[in-house]
């Protein structure tokens, strides 16, 4: 008796064959055909599990790369600087399968600007991850004098510095080091605070 796959199973090898055809080649470069060589499935196979569009397996695929940046194992600092450093620290890729996941988010997110079904998926995301930015900001600025106006554009500029980061990080070469992003984020953590009286 054969034995039974778990779809789900099934699914993640096609979202990770779809993710390492978009590191290769580019996300336009993703048919069924490619996506059936990379698993090793029949496309009848993948049709099975997502029915006859193409649009359907790079959907799932774009709820797949932002499950795995959501389910990253990171233990963040009790101290609000700390643990704002942390969290950037998180999100920016530094092992080869982030940056290889992190560039097909960033494929993804160029192909939002023109696709308004990708672009309010996109667009929740980085909602979520604005308002998180300013409420991390808020607890690390609580003792400082500091205007919700003030708040609200370092909470943009910080929110600006992981987005570029992760763009940046999807051109280099190399992964970036933890503790480089780690640095980097602490010290315009401090500049911020000393720029702002005790509240």
């Amino acid at each position: 008796m054969a034995k039974r796959i778990d779809p789900e199973v099934r699914r993640e090898q096609v979202a990770d064959a779809v993710i390492d055809e978009i590191a290769e080649h580019g996300l336009r470069s993703v048919t069924l055909a490619r996506i059936a060589a990379r698993s090793g499935l029949a496309i009848g196979s993948i049709r099975h599990y997502f029915g006859d569009t193409l649009r359907e397996v790079m959907r799932f695929t774009l709820t797949v790369l932002m499950q795995r940046v959501a389910r990253r194992d990171t233990t963040l600092s009790t101290d609000p600087l700390t643990r704002i450093a942390d969290a950037v620290a998180f999100t920016v890729p530094t092992s080869d399968q982030e940056r290889k996941e992190n560039a097909a988010l960033v494929e993804y997110r160029v192909m939002a600007r023109t696709d308004p079904e990708l672009a309010a998926d996109i667009a929740a995301t980085s909602a979520l991850s604005q308002d998180a930015v300013r409420s991390a900001l808020r607890d690390a600025m609580a003792d400082r004098a500091i205007d919700d106006a003030t708040l609200d554009r370092e909470a943009l500029l910080l929110h600006a510095v992981v987005e570029g980061l992760s763009f940046s990080s999807a051109l280099f070469s190399a992964p970036l080091t933890e503790e480089h992003v780690h640095e980097a984020i602490a010290a315009s953590l401090r500049r911020l605070r000393e720029a702002h009286p005790p509240a």
